[in-house]
């Protein structure tokens, strides 16, 4: 689809100055229109005049009009009117004849037409674009067969065209005429098209253009127009319109039992997009005398959602708390509950959550999801569920059971968290094909309600997220930064920003662009003091990613010459190493104090002979010596295997490029031989002991270890690290999991693809041969 947007420089009002940036941005490209050229001016000429129009004339043509194609237009019609000759005899008269065309000129020439006809024109100019001749007649003041003289003479004079639907023959003609009318009359030529336009049945939005441009005056009648036009244009997608028409109802003023109600309509016209304003609308509306006690509750929510959007959790939960007391409708009271839940579920330093939880399970469980505000308390217990790691088949069975009846992501009475809250149980149940679904659907809300605020912010950073956790990088990177641009209108320091600087970090860290994410966290100034919201992933531990990401001028690749890996995650040999080269086998037992034998794999540690390699890591020149240098029988712990094996499985892996090292190892064995190996889950950090000290390793006090096959077994993919984590573990315990897997395994969706390869894993299994 391809926009043209035109505009005239000199015209642009102040306010919209911004509109200047704008080409060149979003694939946008600016092009300056030039001057009509000496041989094209001279073309047009003699298409209207004659091709007798000799050289002298057209180039006057030229030089009178500048090249500009209105002007070149309108003057040969004016010769062609005036019956002059196209030559050079006559080149003097063309500089009259273009002062008549614009401006002053073109002013005197309207006047010269009749006071009738003048007013006929204001008005058609006040009206605007599609004038109709019978409601420019009832602004002008003007009886039926004066108003079609009037439009007689403007069509002749090259002013007006049309005749069921007059418009002026150019925008400067009527930009030129509107700015002809004295301002006192232009404002009475304003307030009468308001109400023509009214009578006519062209509804309040009509009218509301004309409203804004009268002075206030208290009239009820011009307050109620404008409440309509804004309801009417919220409800088409324009809040930004809605916004302009309550604030100019503010401003005329309301009559005193309406001036809560307009201010509740304005704050939730800004909802979300201007929150500190919104804030002071909605707290001058409670302290209005309020006789409608459902218009007090409503303002109480909208105030409470607009708090805990400006990082003021503790204040959205203690209003709550303090209307919940003098409240006496039960359902109204089970709504504000519901709200209280969900702020006080996002706040960092909630002081009791565990009694919250408990409670809102019972009352979840009670519940039937008759109605909006049960389904809200439903969903959340689904997201509860997650937050303490429950099973994740009791999280999915409260997410259908809240979907069930219907959850609108754009519901104007109700916000839009549960919903993305429930969405995002399916993710860390390892459904993120619903997630992405639901999220969809709930985007097309917000655009088609033009609610471009925090609400789309949020639902394209989290889908993101869930793009992220998907391994689909580049989608996520687009998704994040449309969120981060959105989240900048709103404000810095609101949740929605944390949101999108810290998952768009995430995101790059993945992709290996450390210093690109290093400076998005300088310029957006990510770090200390954190926000009082719940944000994930967790702001500080991204940050903590984010001081510990190798980057390209640190770490051992500078040292030793090596280059940073495309991937862009730094190849450092770590202890993991160690386990590639355990031999097979049964399960030795703890040494014992005083006995020989050698030390378990959690025990001890690589003998020194292994050890230098380990820390100076496989791929430098000292590493590689090393290795060489191991003793045909050495071995990680000082395990026993056949000669020389170890040392040649190193050697193999470095000349495969040093595929699979520093990375661990899950699954079956080399050749199928033995158990699974051990993974970074199931096995502790190796540690260096002094010399010459030995202990028997620490048994579990619960009883016997389980055997390898049950201790290792974990089912995980090969050499993977997830991204992101699954909050308390929902989805990977018990007989919850195994239904879900067979769920996913029915409908074909895709488990989610969070486990994100680090470098040099996965791609290489050394052989038997190796």
């Amino acid at each position: 689809m391809l926009v043209v947007v035109a505009y005239r420089p000199d015209e642009l009002p102040e306010h919209a100055e911004s509109f200047r940036a704008l080409p060149g941005r979003a694939g946008g490209r600016p092009l300056d229109l030039e001057p009509l050229s000496a041989v094209a001016v001279a073309r047009l000429v003699r298409e209207t005049l004659g091709a007798h129009a000799d050289d002298a004339f057209c180039r006057e043509c030229w030089a009178v009009t500048a090249g500009n194609p209105f002007e070149t237009v309108e003057l040969t019609a004016k010769v062609h009117d005036r019956g002059v000759a196209p030559t050079e005899d006559a080149a003097h008269l063309l500089r009259d004849l273009a002062a008549a065309v614009k401006g002053s000129g073109l002013v005197a020439r309207l006047e010269r037409l009749g006071a009738s006809t003048v007013r006929f024109a204001w008005a058609c100019a006040v009206l605007g674009t599609e004038i109709h001749p019978h409601l420019a007649a009832a602004v002008a003041g003007l009886g039926h067969e004066e108003a079609a003289d009037a439009a007689d003479d403007l069509r002749g004079a090259r002013i007006l065209t049309g005749v069921e639907s007059l418009e002026f023959v150019h925008p400067l003609i009527a930009t030129a005429v509107y700015r002809a009318i004295p301002p006192g009359f232009r404002v009475a030529l304003h307030g009468q098209a308001a109400w023509c336009v009214v009578d006519d049945g062209r509804g309040p939005a009509a009218a509301a253009r004309h409203l804004l441009e009268t002075h206030p005056d208290g009239d009820p009648w011009v307050v109620q127009q404008l409440r309509a036009a804004a309801a009417e244009t919220l409800r088409s997608g324009a809040p930004d319109a809605a916004r302009s028409y309550l604030a100019r109802a503010l401003r005329e003023p309301p009559p005193f039992e309406d001036r809560a109600a307009v201010l509740y309509e304005l704050g939730s016209a800004s909802l979300l997009t201007e929150p500190a304003t919104t804030v002071n609308h909605l707290r001058a509306a409670l302290e209005e005398p309020i006789a409608d006690s459902a218009l007090r509750h409503r303002i109480v929510y909208r105030l409470s959602q607009v708090l805990a959007h400006s990082d003021r959790l503790a204040e959205a939960s203690d209003t709550l708390a303090r209307e919940i007391e003098v409240t006496g409708d039960a359902r109204v009271k089970l709504r504000m509950v519901a709200e209280q839940f969900m702020w006080d579920a996002f706040r960092a330093d909630e002081p009791d959550h565990p009694s919250r939880s408990r409670r809102m399970a019972r009352l979840a469980d009670r519940l039937t999801g008759r109605d909006l505000t049960e389904r809200y308390i439903i969903g959340l217990r689904a997201w509860d569920a997650v937050l303490r790691g429950e099973p994740a088949h009791i999280a999915l069975r409260h997410a259908e059971r809240a979907l069930a009846g219907g959850l609108g992501w754009a519901d104007p009475d109700c916000g839009f968290e549960v919903p993305v809250l429930v969405a995002l149980a399916f993710t860390y149940a390892d459904r993120p094909g619903r997630t992405e679904e639901l999220f969809a659907a709930g985007i097309a809300d917000f655009e088609r309600q033009g609610w471009r605020g925090a609400h789309l912010s949020f639902a394209y950073t989290l889908l993101a997220y869930v793009r992220f956790r998907r391994g689909r990088l580049a989608e996520a990177e687009d998704f994040v930064r449309a969120g981060l641009r959105l989240a900048e209108r709103v404000g810095p320091g609101t949740p929605a920003h944390w949101y999108a600087v810290g998952i768009l970090i995430e995101v790059l860290l993945a992709r290996g662009r450390v210093e690109e994410a290093a400076q998005i966290a300088e310029d957006y100034s990510f770090g200390a003091p954190y926000p009082a919201v719940v944000v994930f992933p967790d702001a500080q531990t991204v940050r903590g990613e984010l001081l510990l990401a190798p980057r390209p001028d640190q770490g051992r690749g500078r040292r030793t010459g090596r280059r940073r890996p495309p991937s862009g995650t730094a190849r450092h040999a770590q202890p993991r190493v160690v386990p590639l080269a355990a031999p097979p086998g049964p399960r030795r037992e703890p040494r014992r104090p005083g006995t020989g034998g050698h030390h378990g794999p959690r025990s001890g540690g690589p003998s020194p002979a292994v050890r230098g390699p380990v820390r100076r890591g496989p791929g430098t020149p000292a590493g590689r010596r090393d290795i060489a240098r191991l003793a045909p029988g050495e071995a990680p712990g000082g395990i026993g295997r056949p000669s020389g094996t170890f040392a040649r499985r190193l050697r193999a892996r470095l000349r495969a490029g040093g595929a699979g090292l520093g990375t661990p190892s899950r699954g079956p064995r080399p050749g199928g031989r033995g158990p699974p190996l051990p993974g970074p889950r199931h096995r502790r950090p190796v540690r260096r002991r002094r010399p010459g000290r030995d202990r028997p390793r620490r048994t579990d006090r619960r009883g016997p270890a389980p055997p390898p096959s049950a201790q290792h077994g974990d089912g995980h993919a090969h050499g993977t690290r997830t991204y992101g984590g699954e909050p308390g573990g929902a989805g990977t315990h018990g007989r919850g999991d195994r239904e879900g897997t067979r769920r996913r395994r029915a409908d074909g969706d895709p488990p989610t693809v969070g486990r994100l390869p680090q470098a040099g894993n996965g791609q290489h299994r050394p052989s038997n041969a190796e």
